[in-house]
């Protein structure tokens, strides 16, 4: 079964924008002294960046640093289409431009580099909350022994122990999280990780001391 093959008008319109634009940035890069590949590689490097930028604000749309290469890229665009719309003679170009055009590579790879590694709030490793203090051990009086008969002299009653307090319980997410910090720790400094560390790099001041005993 054959289907009628469309042509989408948006579809096509994007191509020929496109299109266009790269040209623009080519005649741009060239005019400015950018010949042969290089100025083949210019049009690339600003779609790839402006494209990236996108990607980035459509997971995180309050992203500044993705707004900001966006717009970057965006402009380096726009003001090649305006530059060789006849607003500039081609034959003569200033030494701002070309100062811009040859600082561009060297721009766009920060801003890749950036938006490459930059977290956001979804990748970073999420802590769980830390458990809820036991209970105090409630205080039991000591029962006095009995005094001795006369005629018969009792052993005083053994007195109960106090119930230790349990050990807060430290899940297991948060285990896997220090142990991972631990080997970070011991690769850097070549020591063992200690309970400070542990609550400067995040851990909860109460199960700092039980993960490093874990841990040891």
């Amino acid at each position: 079964m054959t289907r009628s093959i469309r042509p989408d008008a948006v579809l096509v319109q994007a191509v020929i924008a496109g299109a266009l634009s790269f040209a623009h940035l080519h005649d741009l890069a060239a005019a400015a002294g950018q010949d042969g590949w290089k100025a083949w590689a210019y049009p690339i490097s600003v779609d790839l960046l402006l494209v990236a930028a996108w990607r980035r604000l459509r997971g995180n749309s309050r992203s500044r640093l993705a707004w900001s290469w966006f717009l970057i890229a965006l402009v380096a665009s726009l003001g090649a289409n305006v530059a060789t719309a006849g607003l500039l003679d081609l034959e003569h170009v200033p030494a701002w431009l070309r100062i811009l055009v040859a600082g561009w590579p060297a721009l766009a790879f920060l801003g890749g580099t950036l938006l490459a590694h930059s977290l956001t709030a979804g990748d970073r490793v999420p802590v769980p909350p830390a458990p809820a203090a036991p209970a105090p051990a409630p205080d039991i009086e000591p029962v006095p022994a009995p005094e001795p008969a006369r005629e018969q002299i009792s052993t005083p009653a053994p007195v109960p122990a106090l119930p230790e307090a349990a050990a807060p319980a430290v899940p297991p997410a948060l285990v896997d999280h220090a142990r991972k910090l631990a080997a970070e720790h011991r690769t850097r400094t070549g020591a063992d990780i200690d309970a400070a560390t542990l609550r400067a790099r995040g851990i909860p001041e109460d199960l700092a001391t039980s993960i490093v005993a874990q841990l040891a």
